[in-house]
């Protein structure tokens, strides 16, 4: 056997195998002499479900959060990115804190109208939902 370095495909091509068993095999790398460490690509978020008459849903929270309120915003179909500018923008607004989890937008504190006013302006329709 020679001192020279060949890569796994040229390996197995040697050996006389297909390339898609090369393929296939190198799915399963986790490090290559040549480059260094292989991260498998990340899997694509889900973008956020609406609902079927196309208005996002409003809702005041309390329960599991000693008491505070919250406004949640869900049915809004848009990427991870554009749910994550919208929440800026509201929170800014709004003058508070708030986060993005699983396609829904959480606004902390009771800000039923601003939130409803910006959200118009942005062109969505939205529905109150709960109480």
């Amino acid at each position: 056997m020679s001192g020279k370095k060949i890569s796994l495909a040229d390996w197995q091509q040697q050996l006389g195998r297909p390339a898609e068993a090369a393929t296939a095999a190198s799915d399963d790398l986790v490090y290559s002499t040549d480059s260094g460490r292989i991260d498998k690509p990340k899997p694509q978020k889900v973008v956020a479900q609406s609902f079927s008459d196309g208005h996002a849903r409003l809702r005041r929270e309390t329960k599991g959060r000693n008491g505070k309120a919250v406004i949640t915003i869900s049915g809004l179909a848009e990427s991870t990115e554009t749910l994550a500018e919208i929440a800026a923008l509201l929170k800014k607004k709004c003058g508070c804190g708030g986060s993005v989890k699983d396609g829904v937008i959480e606004i902390q504190g009771d800000q039923r109208e601003l939130v409803q006013q910006e959200l118009t302006k942005l062109g969505y329709k939205h529905k109150w939902a709960g109480g």
